[in-house]
């Protein structure tokens, strides 16, 4: 694995500017405290302070309400692990060496939290991280086993070892996070706290006090649910990411298996099936019995209405399958930000506490007919970000510049009084916190790896602007797609030959390259990592 982090003389540099930072020891009641709050695969869309359409988010908004709302926040590649990477190097995808969700992390880099905790701060971490298990620079730390389990789920911790906790997940999660502050926080140090929920991972199982409400509701279809994708290359028609065809039967839209034979349906893989049944495994005796009261009437209600369904009938209906678990689960994950949020003001910490509300990236719910993530289209490209820190961020305000999860360290690392280290390749957020951001970047940059893989979604990368958006697929395709971010707000129409845009292409091309350059990302290094694929394939490695 260490033959793909590259280039090794910055992870030496990193290590040697880590020891160097430790003699910096601002006051320590002048420094804030950081609650960081990252779900998984949680849409802008179902949140409702950006679209009130689909779900109420109350105790989310809260966040944005009293601090800022990003309107352009985005990854630079749209996948879990990649993801928390970056966010924890401050570094894209080809350095910090994590480029998708198989390789395994090099523990060598440097992390924020390392370099907080050397520097005074007391830190902990609850939920998902999706890969290691010992993160380090973590004064305490219960962490799922990879993606972890919605019911009753097996936890990695630092002084008990690996542990089974009954409940549902979410709210031990934040069980966990309370008792912390209320019971092992460290009064006389600033902290930083990591609130990482699974929830609303696939496969979607929400708590039995949602589940039994959403069930029992209809949500507003996409206007682009039926997309044929028509105007666009090969890679929106390839994709392995739909509904109608890639979505599972048993394990997403909870059609048990004896249902499934009895109707002729088929599961796109050969593990579905097991999923469905392992997922029920980790109920105790009353959840499963809950659990079928409500879902084997949806069960009777499709098998007798399957055989009149046409192929779009079926489409629907999974749509409205699938919000009702996906937004039953983010509803759990808002009463518990809820929870937190109220925590920090009965005890008088909110005054001096930055607040962010983010997630790994965004998600599809239904539009181009798809789930999932991956491309750097608007859905999975954009992620939810809100942020509050009173007396610095004007409540109520708006932001619509290119942050990314890429800006998290430099700026936690600025707001504490703590030099970043040179090979942080992100932006510190708090000139726009203050509203003097005006020359904060005016294009992000884009890569995504994990090709061919599950989803099927093609290798590019790409430039992104508050107007426009300029990819590049590359592997087995050499395809270029421009959009036009404000006539084209669903990205309907490729107008990358269009005459009209020829002088935009021509700058964006400059743009791109110059990004390539800034960002030491190459043609070398892609034509490195599709090798290393290359290599996987013969070994017949399958990529879940």
């Amino acid at each position: 694995m260490k033959k793909l982090i590259l280039p090794v003389s910055l992870l030496a540099l990193s290590a040697v500017l880590f020891f160097a930072f430790k003699a910096h020891n601002p006051k320590k009641n002048k420094r804030p405290n950081i609650v960081f709050i990252m779900s998984d695969d949680h849409a802008y869309q179902a949140i409702s302070a950006y679209d009130n359409r689909l779900i109420q988010t109350p105790n989310i908004d809260r966040i944005a309400n009293e601090g800022m709302l990003f309107n352009n926040a985005c990854v630079t590649n749209s996948i879990c692990a990649p993801s928390r990477a970056v966010i924890l190097t401050g570094k894209h995808s080809h350095l910090n060496g994590k480029i998708d969700n198989y390789f395994p992390f090099d523990t060598t880099n440097v992390t924020f939290p390392q370099i907080l905790q050397a520097n005074g701060y007391q830190t902990a971490m609850f939920g998902k991280l999706h890969f290691g298990n010992n993160p380090k620079g973590f004064d305490e730390f219960k962490i799922l086993p990879d993606q972890g389990h919605y019911y009753n789920p097996d936890f990695i911790t630092k002084k008990e070892g690996k542990t089974k906790v009954a409940g549902y997940v979410t709210d031990i999660i934040t069980d966990m996070t309370l008792n912390w502050l209320k019971n092992e926080r460290d009064d006389d140090k600033p902290f930083f706290l990591a609130y990482l929920h699974k929830a609303p991972h696939r496969e979607w199982l929400p708590a039995e006090r949602h589940y039994k409400e959403f069930t029992k509701k209809t949500f507003p279809e996409p206007a682009t649910l039926f997309d044929n994708y028509e105007g666009r290359g090969r890679a929106a028609k390839e994709q392995e990411m739909t509904l109608m065809h890639h979505m599972t039967w048993g394990g997403d839209s909870k059609i048990k298996p004896e249902n499934m034979d009895k109707l002729g349906l088929k599961e796109n893989h050969w593990t579905d099936k097991a999923l469905f049944k392992s997922n029920m495994a980790r109920m105790d005796d009353a959840q499963l019995k809950s659990w079928n009261a409500t879902y084997d009437k949806i069960n009777d209600d499709f098998v007798s209405q399957y055989p009149n369904m046409s192929e779009k009938d079926q489409l629907k209906w999974r749509y409205q399958r699938y919000m009702q678990d996906y937004l039953g689960c983010i509803a759990s994950v808002d009463e518990g930000v809820g929870k937190v949020l109220d925590f920090l003001k009965a005890n008088n910490l909110d005054e001096n506490t930055i607040v962010v509300y983010t997630s790994d990236q965004g998600f599809y719910l239904g539009e181009h007919g798809w789930f999932d993530k991956r491309f750097v289209y608007d859905e999975s490209f954009k992620t939810p970000l809100m942020i509050k820190w009173p007396k610095v961020i004007k409540a109520g305000s708006k932001n619509s510049q290119m942050v990314q999860n890429l800006d998290f360290a430099q700026t936690f690392l600025e707001a504490a009084g703590i030099k970043a280290p040179s090979d942080m390749q992100g932006e510190s957020m708090i000139p726009i916190f203050k509203g003097k951001g005006q020359k904060f970047r005016d294009a992000a940059y884009y890569h995504y790896y994990e090709y061919p893989s599950i989803h099927m979604v093609k290798r590019h990368y790409a430039i992104v602007t508050e107007e426009y958006k300029l990819v590049h697929f590359y592997h087995d395709v050499d395809e270029w797609e421009l959009y036009d971010r404000r006539k084209d707000k669903n990205e309907m129409k490729n107008v990358y030959n269009d005459p009209a845009y020829a002088k935009v292409r021509e700058e964006l091309h400059k743009k791109l390259a110059a990004l390539r350059i800034k960002y030491k990302d190459s043609e070398e290094l892609d034509k490195m990592y599709i090798e290393k694929y290359k290599e996987l394939e013969k070994k017949k490695v399958i990529f879940r």
